[in-house]
């Protein structure tokens, strides 16, 4: 296998490396060390807070599936004016909630999530919010920290980390970035990128800045949570979310 690109905080790497989060994920680590005894090991120390907040891996899938991924969202009866909070602003989406236990629903209700899916969710996560999410020019979302479990779970802790594939990406996009913010200090600001698969720390405040091109920007985002079997049991097994008239009975 050739060696893919993969982004890390502030720095680049080319490697196949596994997901690079956390012994503790969820955990916003601070780089607020002053006055070191050592210069190599400040930059170190640096490098590797860097790793914890994002992690950007390039060219994931084959063009074909792709694709047909983008096909397949646009096509989805599901696909309304979205059904998330007022932080997105003239987005377009549908979620879809799920356990573990019921990850094979999901991939028989909606194949085409089946290679994301396997290649995205991280062993330690019991519970999926899955999203595609549509931003046209104009389109932005508003500084947030990702919580969609908590309208089942009150006690729901941000996700361990959240998964972001760019399905389509206009061409010359202007805006549409990516903004991670730990503690109000931006930790990062990731320009999207058909095909990259990034990750990024769940507790994390986050946005997109408004998209300033004609086309559309298209993203599958999946938070992913390690729950408790008590806070399990609140959340549904397999639902799914839609704001489109045609899906209210589901």
């Amino acid at each position: 296998m050739s060696a893919k690109t993969q982004e890390t905080g502030f720095f680049t790497e080319t490697d196949d490396l596994p997901y690079f989060l956390a012994e503790k994920p969820g955990f916003c680590i601070q780089d607020d060390v002053t006055e070191p005894t050592d210069s190599y090991f400040l930059e170190n120390l640096r490098s590797l807070n860097a790793l914890k907040y994002y992690s950007k891996h390039s060219n994931t899938f084959s063009i074909t599936y792709l694709n047909d991924l983008r096909g397949a969202i646009l096509a989805s009866p599901y696909l309304a004016i979205n059904n998330l909070n007022r932080d997105f602003i003239g987005t377009k989406g549908f979620s879809v909630v799920f356990q573990r236990s019921e990850i094979a629903q999901v991939e028989q209700r909606f194949p085409y999530f089946k290679p994301y899916l396997d290649q995205a969710l991280q062993p330690a996560c019991n519970a999926f919010y899955l999203n595609p999410l549509l931003l046209k020019e104009g389109s932005r979302v508003d500084p947030h920290i990702d919580r969609s479990l908590r309208s089942y779970c009150k006690t729901v802790e941000p996700p361990a980390t959240v998964s972001v594939l760019y399905v389509q990406v206009p061409a010359n996009l202007e805006g549409g970035e990516l903004v991670l913010c730990c503690h109000k200090k931006q930790v990062g600001q990731i320009k999207p990128e058909m095909n990259a698969l990034v990750y990024f720390q769940g507790d994390l405040t986050h946005s997109v800045n408004a998209v300033k091109t004609a086309g559309t920007r298209l993203s599958l985002v999946c938070e992913q949570y390690s729950l408790s079997e008590t806070e399990l049991q609140d959340i549904p097994p397999f639902t799914v979310e839609s704001r489109a008239a045609k899906v209210k009975g589901k």
